[in-house]
C-alpha cells in the first residue's frame, strides 16, 4: 500500500540479552558458568510474567515481585538502580519501606532462579547471562528481524510464516496483572509493536491474494481498534479484492464519520486516496502487489510438465520454430502456439519436449493440463482455472465461483510473472480462451485435433506424420541399433506400414523390443496384411486404429482381455482396486497385467496405483470388446462388478462415518466386495479421490435397467459428495440423469430413491420449493413400492423445509411421521435426526424447553452409537435451542464441538452454518466484533454451496454485527444485498431486513 513502510516493524529500543557493556564478556568465567547453569530457564513477558525451569513452572511471587522481575528482564542485562526500580514499581508515591521491599523481592527471586542469574551490582540489580531463546520478547524480535530480511528479498511466504510464529508468542495482554507505571508504559509500547507486526503480516496476506480470509480477521481488529486507520485501509482493500466494492466504500464512510465524531479530523491521505482508487476501479488495486501469490508453506513455482520421452526423435524444424517463438515471449503481450494434427501424430510429445527446452525462459513455473477435448466430457475451463490457481498458490477460499471471475484472477496472479502454460488435447478455441495468460512474458502451447483458426493471435502449426528418416530413427532408438542395422529394409517396411505415425511406431517398436526372439522381418510380415492398416490417413481414429490393431494382436490372451474390459470403464482413470473388480482378478495379478500393458504403450500409468487410456486407445479397446469379448455378457458383467465395487466401498465409507445408520442395510446387495478402511479419514480420502470415477460409473450404468437401481443406491450412499461441496455440480447432474432413466424404464422404486438423492441436493443448494416437490413425489412412489426408507428421508426433509418456509404445523406433522417410520425400521440414527429437526420446530414455536430436550435426546442416541458426524448435527440443533433459551456459554460450546467435527469431516455446508450460528450467539452475548469475524468466516466457507437464502441469512447477521461495532455503512451494504436476495426468492425475511435499513436511511 502506498505510504506504508514495506519493512517489518521493530520493537523500539530492544537489544538482545547480554548486549550491554555492563554484561560479562563471553571470555569471563562468570559469564560461562552462568550461561551453563541457566540454560534451562525461560521467561515470558508477552502475557503474564512467568518463568520455567525446563518444563516446570517457577513461582514468581506477588504482583510487585513479578513487576520487579519484568523490569529487570526488559532492561536486557543492564543494571537497574534501586531508585529506578522503586520508581518503576510505585511511581511518584512509593511506600515508606519501598527500598526494603525491593531487596526482599530480589532476595526471593534469587532463591528460585539459578545461581548467577539475578546479580547485585552498584546498589542495583540485573538479570544476566540468559541464553538465546530464554525470553519470549527476544525471540519475537529475532523472528521480526528474520521476517524483515525475507520480505526484503521478496520471500513473502517465509516472511508471513515467521511473523505468524512471532505473533503466536503473545499469550493475552502483555505483562498481564503487573502493577506500576513502568509496566503500564511497556504494555502500551509492546501492544503497539504487536499491532504493527499484525498489520505487516496482513499486508503480506493481501499481497499474496488471501483477501477473503483476511476480511474476517480485519473486521474483528477494526472493531477492537476503531481509530487505527491502517487496519481500516487494509480492510477496504481486502473487501474490494473480494468483489465487495460497496462494503469497501462503506468502511471509508464509517471511518470518516468516526474520526470526525471522536477526534474532529479527516482520514489520512492514504485512506482517502484508496477510496478514490476504488471509486475509479483502479486496475492496480485488483492485483496483488507482490509478483506471485504463494501458499503459507513455501514459495510456489509450479512445475507440472509431464516427463519428456528420452527417445524424442526428429521434428527439428518444429522444435526450432516453437523454441524461438517461446524465447521471444519476454516483452510481447503473449506468445501462443497451437499445434494441430490427428491423434497419435505426436502433438503432446513435441509440445512437452519444446516446453522442457524452454523452461529456463519461464523461471516462474510451467502449468500443464489435459483438457480431454477428444472425450465425451471435455474439461470445463472453470475447473481447470481452479486447479491452476491452486497450483499458483491461491487458497481455495480465495477462488471465485464464476468462469469470468476465475479467469480475471488467473490473469491477475500471472501479472508480472513469466509462466509457460501447456494446454494439451483442447476441444476448441472457446475452451482455450479463458485459460490464456494474457500478459507479457507468459506463453501458451496448445495441442488439439482441430486447427484453431479462430484463436486470435495464435501461431498455428500443423503437425503431420514423420518423415521416413525420422520415423526410422525413432524406431531404431526404441528397438536398438544392432537389430535394425541388419534389417534396414524390413525396418523401413515397418514404419511405412505404421503410416509414419509416431504413436503407431512406438507401439510396434515396443512390442518388438519386448520379444527378443522376433526379427524385424517377422514384424514387417505381420504388418504386410493391409486389413490391419489403412492405405492413407483419411481420419485420425482410423489411422490410429490400424496401428492399435498391431499392438493388440501381439498381446497375450490375459493381456488382451484386460485391455478390452478396462476400456469399458468410464472416467478419466481407474485405480488398481477398481481395475481388479473389472477383471475379477486378485490385485497382484491385476497389477502385473496393467504394468505389462503400460510397457506396450497401450496403457498409461497416471500415478502410483492409477492407470488411464489415451482417449483413442480407449475407443479402440471398446471396439475390441464389442468384437472379441466372449461371451458377450462378460462386458455387462465387468461394468456390473465395477459398480458393485464402488457401491460396496461407498457403503463402507458411509458405515464408518455414521455408525448404526440403517441406510447401508437398505442398499442393493452386491456380488463383488468393496474396500475395507482402517479409519474414518482413510474412508473419506478414498471417497473424495474416487469421486469423478465413481460418478462416471453411476452415469454409465443409468442406461441399463439391470444396473440402474444399484447406481442410484451408490449415489445415495455417496451423498457426502453433495453436502461437502466437492463435485456438487457433477453429483447433481448425475442424479438428474438417473431420475430421467428411472422414469424412462418405469422403475418406481428406483425413481423414488433417485428423487431422494435430489431432495438432498436441492436442500443443500437452498432450492427449498423444488426440494419439497421432489420429496412429496418420492413419498408417493416409495409407498407404492413398499420402500419405507425413502419415505423416512423424504418426510424428514419436508419437515425441515417447512421450518425454513415458516410452515411449522406442516413441519411438525412431517417430522412426527418420520420419527414413527424410523422407529418402525429400527433406524435409531434416523430417529435422532428427525428428533433434532423437530427440536427446531419446537424452538420456532416458542417451546424452548422441549426443544432442548429433543435435541439432547438426539445427542444421546448418536453418542450411544459412536456416531460423531451425525452427533455434530445434533449438537448444532442443541446449540440453537440453548441460544434461544439464553444459555449462551453452553450454546457456544455445543456449536464449537459441532464445528470441529464438520471441519474434520469436510462438511463445508455445516461448517459454514456452525460459524453462522456462533455469530448469532456472539451477537446475543453482545460480542459484535467476534460475531462479525464468525459471520465473515461463514461467508467464506459457504461460497458456492448452501444457496442464496442461507447467504442472505449470514449477511443479515453480519450487518447486525457490523452495526454493533459502529460500521454502519458496511452494515447497510450487507442488509441491502440480503434484501435483494430475499426479494428475488420471495422470502418473508425481506421485510425484516428492509426494516433494519429504514433507521439507517432516516439517519
Amino acid at each position: 500500500m502506498d505510504g506504508v513502510p514495506a519493512g517489518v516493524p521493530r520493537v523500539p529500543e530492544q537489544r538482545r540479552p547480554g548486549s550491554s557493556p555492563e554484561s560479562p564478556g563471553p571470555g569471563e568465567s562468570a559469564g560461562r558458568s552462568g550461561a551453563a547453569v541457566s540454560a534451562s530457564l525461560r521467561f515470558s513477558v508477552l502475557g503474564p510474567v512467568r518463568a520455567w525451569r525446563g518444563a516446570e513452572p517457577i513461582t514468581t511471587g506477588s504482583p510487585q515481585q513479578r513487576a520487579l522481575l519484568a523490569a529487570l528482564l526488559l532492561r536486557e542485562g543492564r543494571t537497574a538502580t534501586a531508585a529506578e526500580l522503586i520508581d518503576a514499581l510505585w511511581g511518584e508515591e512509593p511506600p515508606s519501606q519501598a527500598l526494603a521491599a525491593v531487596r526482599t523481592y530480589a532476595s526471593r527471586l534469587r532463591k528460585v532462579l539459578d545461581p548467577g542469574v539475578l546479580v547485585s551490582e552498584s546498589g542495583g540489580y540485573a538479570v544476566r547471562d540468559l541464553p538465546d531463546g530464554a525470553l519470549d520478547l527476544a525471540v519475537a524480535q529475532d523472528l521480526a528481524t528474520e521476517a524483515e530480511k525475507a520480505r526484503t528479498t521478496g520471500d513473502l511466504c517465509h516472511a508471513r510464516d515467521v511473523l505468524r510464529r512471532a505473533l503466536a508468542l503473545w499469550d493475552g495482554e502483555t505483562l498481564a496483572g503487573v502493577p506500576g507505571p513502568y509496566a503500564e508504559a511497556q504494555r502500551v509500547r509492546l501492544e503497539e509493536w504487536r499491532l504493527q507486526l499484525l498489520e505487516s503480516r496482513l499486508d503480506m496476506d493481501l499481497e499474496q491474494g488471501c483477501h477473503a480470509e483476511a476480511v474476517s480477521e480485519l473486521t474483528a481488529l477494526t472493531a477492537a481498534h476503531p481509530l487505527r486507520e491502517r487496519l481500516r485501509e487494509l480492510l477496504m482493500l481486502a473487501l474490494y479484492r473480494s468483489g465487495r466494492q460497496a462494503e469497501a466504500l462503506a468502511v471509508y464512510a464509517d471511518t470518516r464519520r468516526l474520526l470526525a465524531d471522536e477526534l474532529g479530523v479527516d482520514p489520512r491521505p492514504g485512506l482517502s486516496e484508496l477510496q478514490q482508487r476504488i471509486l475509479q476501479a483502479d486496475p492496480g488495486l485488483a492485483e496483488p502487489s507482490s509478483p506471485a501469490p504463494e501458499p503459507a508453506s513455501a514459495p510456489v513455482r509450479p512445475a507440472q510438465l509431464p516427463a519428456t520421452v528420452p527417445d524424442f526423435t526428429g521434428r527439428s524444424a518444429f522444435v526450432r520454430e516453437l523454441g524461438g517463438l517461446l524465447a521471444s515471449a519476454e516483452g510481447r503481450v503473449m506468445a501462443v502456439s497451437a499445434l494441430a494434427g490427428i491423434g497419435g501424430v505426436g502433438k503432446t510429445t513435441l509440445a512437452v519436449h519444446v516446453a522442457h527446452q524452454a523452461r529456463a525462459a519461464f523461471p516462474d513455473g510451467q502449468l500443464y493440463v489435459d483438457l480431454q477435448g477428444a472425450g465425451a466430457r471435455a474439461a470445463e475451463p472453470e475447473t481447470v482455472l481452479g486447479s491452476f490457481l491452486r497450483a499458483l498458490g491461491t487458497a481455495d477460499t480465495a477462488i471465485p465461483d464464476s468462469l469470468e471471475e476465475r479467469a480475471a484472477l488467473y490473469r491477475s496472479v500471472l501479472a508480472g510473472r513469466r509462466v509457460l502454460v501447456l494446454l494439451d488435447n483442447a476441444r476448441d478455441a472457446a475452451q482455450v480462451r479463458p485459460l490464456l495468460p494474457g500478459t507479457d512474458g507468459c506463453a501458451a502451447l496448445v495441442t488439439s485435433r482441430v486447427r484453431m483458426v479462430d484463436l486470435a493471435g495464435a501461431h498455428l502449426v500443423d503437425l503431420d506424420v514423420m518423415s521416413p528418416d525420422e520415423a526410422l530413427a525413432l524406431f531404431t532408438k526404441i528397438v536398438g541399433e544392432e537389430r535394425v542395422a541388419s534389417e534396414r529394409e524390413a525396418a523401413l517396411d515397418v514404419v511405412a506400414a505404421c503410416g509414419f505415425l509416431p504413436l503407431a511406431i512406438r507401439i510396434a517398436a515396443s512390442r518388438l523390443a519386448a520379444r527378443r526372439t522376433w526379427t524385424v522381418s517377422v514384424l514387417a510380415a505381420k504388418l504386410a496384411d493391409e486389413r490391419r492398416r489403412l492405405d492413407e490417413l483419411q481420419a485420425g481414429d482410423l489411422a490410429v486404429k490400424a496401428t492399435f490393431e498391431l499392438g493388440y494382436g501381439q498381446l497375450e490372451p490375459a493381456q488382451a482381455r484386460a485391455f478390452r474390459l478396462l476400456g469399458l470403464a468410464d472416467g478419466p482413470d481407474i485405480s488398481l482396486a477398481a481395475a481388479a473388480a473389472v477383471l475379477d482378478l486378485p490385485a497382484e495379478e491385476t497389477e502385473d497385467l496393467l504394468e505389462s500393458l503400460v510397457d506396450t504403450s497401450l496403457l498409461e500409468s497416471a500415478a502410483p496405483g492409477r492407470y488411464r487410456f489415451h482417449d483413442l486407445v480407449r475407443l479402440y479397446a471398446r471396439a475390441c470388446a464389442e468384437r472379441d469379448e466372449q461371451p458377450p455378457g462378460e462386458r455387462t458383467a465387468a461394468v456390473s462388478r465395477l459398480l458393485d465395487f464402488y457401491l460396496a466401498s461407498a457403503a463402507g465409507v458411509y458405515a464408518i462415518e455414521r455408525p448404526g445408520d440403517r441406510l447401508v442395510d437398505h442398499l442393493a446387495v452386491t456380488a463383488y466386495p468393496g474396500l475395507r478402511f482402517g479409519n474414518r479419514h482413510a474412508a473419506q480420502d478414498w471417497l473424495y479421490a474416487e469421486a469423478i470415477c465413481l460418478l462416471a460409473c453411476v452415469r454409465q450404468c443409468a442406461g441399463n435397467p439391470g444396473t440402474l437401481p444399484r447406481a442410484i443406491d451408490l449415489l445415495w450412499a455417496a451423498h457426502d459428495l453433495s453436502e461437502s461441496g466437492a463435485n456438487a455440480r457433477e453429483y447433481e447432474a448425475t442424479a438428474e440423469a438417473l431420475l430421467d432413466a428411472a422414469r424412462l424404464h418405469g422403475l418406481a422404486r428406483a425413481e423414488a430413491r433417485a428423487l431422494t438423492t435430489l431432495v438432498n441436493v436441492h436442500h443443500v443448494g437452498g432450492r427449498f420449493e423444488r426440494a419439497d416437490q421432489e420429496a412429496e413425489r418420492a413419498i408417493l412412489l416409495a409407498q407404492e413400492a413398499d420402500d419405507l426408507l425413502p419415505v423416512c428421508w423424504a418426510r424428514n426433509a419436508r419437515g425441515i423445509i417447512a421450518l425454513y418456509q415458516n410452515r411449522h404445523e406442516d413441519g411438525e406433522e412431517h417430522l412426527s411421521r418420520a420419527i414413527e417410520h424410523f422407529r418402525a425400521l429400527g433406524d435409531r440414527p434416523g430417529e435422532a435426526a428427525a428428533l433434532c429437526n423437530l427440536s427446531r420446530i419446537h424452538l420456532a414455536t416458542g417451546r424452548t424447553a422441549s426443544a432442548v430436550a429433543l435435541a439432547q435426546e438426539g445427542i444421546d442416541i448418536y453418542d450411544g452409537m459412536g456416531n460423531s458426524l451425525r452427533g455434530a448435527n445434533a449438537r448444532y440443533a442443541l446449540g440453537l435451542a440453548l441460544t434461544q433459551s439464553g444459555e449462551l456459554g453452553d450454546a457456544a460450546g455445543r456449536l464449537q464441538e459441532a464445528l470441529e467435527v464438520f471441519r474434520d469431516s469436510r462438511q463445508r455446508l455445516w461448517e459454514g452454518m456452525s460459524l453462522f450460528r456462533l455469530a448469532e450467539v456472539d451477537l446475543a452475548a453482545r460480542r459484535p466484533a467476534q460475531a462479525a469475524a464468525s459471520a465473515e468466516m461463514a461467508l467464506t466457507v459457504l461460497r458456492g454451496i448452501g444457496g442464496e437464502w442461507r447467504r442472505g441469512n449470514v449477511l443479515t447477521v453480519l450487518g447486525r454485527a457490523l452495526s454493533g461495532i459502529g460500521q454502519t455503512g458496511r452494515a447497510q451494504v450487507c442488509w441491502q444485498e440480503a434484501a435483494v436476495i430475499y426479494e428475488e426468492l420471495g422470502s418473508p425475511e425481506a421485510a425484516e431486513v428492509r426494516a433494519l435499513l429504514t433507521p439507517v436511511r432516516a439517519a
